[in-house]
């Protein structure tokens, strides 16, 4: 009786012994899909425990859950129908000769104005229905040849938001509208729009991200495009340098000021993939400025330390003008961190800020139209349209569907007069030459030289513009959230190709903040958690264990 019972205790000692690591050991190695990074996701590839053929699949499911039924996000314009057999010869791929780089096997979405030779490029316009590009863009070659998939299209603002005035963000004549996954509903008696903005004009690629329907996403910028979505969607995005990223193969507004960037959920993912964007493309002559510059890993820069010493300037006078007591107060808080984190806040405001943003400038409306055109012929003689002029008449014959919220931009582009002598070439010159006085001479160059500012910090989107207009990089990064469910960010901007800084900086900030968390829209489903093989099977033995003490509990028993 008395042996029986020591065996007891024995089982019961091996059973709480296990009791202590199990949970310790799953919680180690299980890959979740909810917010997962692509560094744990390339831990559960190299384990064994995951498949980039699973993964897509995983997010596949959650597309269908949520984009396509749920809220109905209506994220992506387009899916890859052979992302599945892409991602199963990228796993044979890895298996026999190793992973290509950290993107190897990793789902991507494009924004829907950036070419892949494979897929239609359609700017979210239904006179671009089903066009495809004899080519892909330069970036999403860079990204195929890192072995990332391209799971999709996402959804945009028609033209990235120069068709018109008054469209919503996320609105286009071929998808719709595109809905924030922190509030997906349409406005109550509205048109449809959501009640919620998701930001523009790169809504899906920033609500897929948000929503964990892909890993990461490429938006693109003209003037806050990525920066807004960002915000609206709490997620991190970079809008880069103008330069350092490629815009060959994007329909474009204007090359003064475009650029494409990454979006993820944390700085580190979107650190990896800016560093598969950049490179000297001959086809963007913007790109030669980049040489000796750009990074193709940007991850060694992500310093938890970095803002100890940090000199960061924070122009409160115009820019906070506009802030509700709660944006007041998330960005307060914000501020508090950094300098709990040893960095130095300077009251630095911009003299320029007024004067530049009551300036009424013609770049836009007139590079538009030359560059459409550029691109448009690019397309060759199967092109549904060919110049601004042919998209503007195609509207026009299918008003219903086209012109829901009209095309006032893109008449006022057409009407331009591209000749070199014409008084629209030179009040276009002029005020391409004001813009850039107002916003990087005199403007953020001036203030960064005067105060020896490591980086600008703006609230939300505030500085979105004069760092469109300088072409300098902005990374945006979740701060909070308000009352209404609507996120808030805080942007850290810096002079040409201080990327490198900025990423520090941003990286310090959200690792000491650690405040974005999953909408709860877009939950877990059945199946995106995988535990590693050695989990499971210690989980086993566990149970057996478990067994044998209540096999042994009722000898004893019965014995007595």
């Amino acid at each position: 009786m008395q042996f029986k019972t020591k065996r007891a205790v024995t089982y019961l000692a091996v059973q709480t012994a296990l009791v202590g690591i199990l949970p310790t050991v799953a919680q180690a190695f299980s890959f979740t899909l909810q917010e997962a990074t692509i560094p744990e996701i390339n831990q559960a590839f190299d384990s064994g425990r995951l498949t980039s053929e699973q993964l897509v699949q995983l997010y596949l499911n959650r597309i269908e859950a949520y984009d396509v039924n749920g809220p109905k996000l209506n994220s992506f314009i387009t899916i890859n129908p052979d992302a599945l057999k892409t991602a199963a010869a990228l796993d044979l791929e890895r298996q026999t000769t190793g992973a290509r780089s950290p993107l190897h096997g990793i789902p991507v979405l494009l924004k829907d104005n950036i070419d892949t030779f494979d897929l239609p490029t359609t700017a979210g316009s239904v006179a671009l229905k089903g066009s495809i590009p004899p080519n892909d863009a330069f970036i999403t070659q860079q990204l195929r040849d890192a072995g990332a998939i391209i799971l999709g299209k996402a959804s945009l603002t028609e033209y990235a938001n120069f068709l018109t005035n008054g469209m919503p963000a996320g609105y286009s004549s071929l998808n719709g509208y595109t809905f924030n996954p922190y509030n997906p509903v349409p406005l109550p008696g509205g048109d449809g729009r959501a009640i919620l903005s998701p930001g523009g004009s790169s809504a899906g690629s920033a609500a897929a991200v948000a929503a964990n329907l892909v890993t990461v996403a490429i938006g693109t910028e003209t003037s806050g495009s990525i920066l807004s979505p960002g915000n609206q969607n709490s997620v991190v995005g970079i809008k880069p340098t103008v330069g350092l990223v490629s815009r060959d193969g994007i329909i474009p507004i204007a090359a003064s000021q475009d650029t494409a960037g990454p979006f993820g959920r944390t700085v580190t993912d979107a650190a990896i993939l800016l560093g598969a964007l950049t490179g000297v493309d001959s086809n963007d002559p913007a790109t030669l400025t980049s040489a000796g510059k750009f990074y193709s890993d940007y991850t060694p820069f992500l310093n938890a330390d970095a803002l100890k010493g940090a000199r960061i300037g924070v122009p409160k006078d115009f820019y906070w003008d506009s802030l509700s007591d709660e944006e007041k107060t998330i960005a307060e808080e914000a501020i508090a961190i950094m300098e709990s984190m040893g960095a130095e806040i300077i009251d630095a405001n911009i003299s320029t800020a007024r004067e530049l943003s009551t300036f009424s400038s013609s770049v836009l409306t007139y590079e538009f139209k030359r560059d459409l055109n550029a691109y448009l012929a690019s397309l060759g003689p199967n092109a549904p349209v060919k110049s601004l002029a042919e998209v503007i008449a195609f509207n026009e014959a299918n008003a219903e569907i086209a012109l829901k919220y009209g095309q006032t931009r893109a008449l006022a582009s057409e009407a331009i007069d591209l000749s070199p002598a014409s008084d629209d070439t030179i009040k276009y010159l002029s005020d391409r030459a004001t813009d850039l006085r107002l916003a990087k001479e005199q403007g953020l160059d001036f203030l960064i030289d005067t105060y020896d500012l490591d980086a600008v910090l703006f609230t939300g989107t505030r500085g979105a513009s004069i760092g469109a207009k300088a072409g300098y990089p902005t990374i945006i990064v979740p701060a909070g959230y308000q009352a209404n469910l609507a996120p808030f960010g805080i942007s850290f901007l810096g002079k040409a190709y201080t990327e490198p800084t900025l990423l520090g900086l941003a990286y310090a900030y959200e690792q000491a903040s650690l405040v974005r968390r999953s909408p709860t829209s877009t939950p877990p489903l059945a199946g995106e958690t995988i535990p590693e093989p050695g989990t499971v099977a210690a989980l086993g033995l566990f149970a057996l264990t478990g067994i044998g003490l209540r096999l042994q509990r009722r000898k004893a028993m019965s014995s007595s």
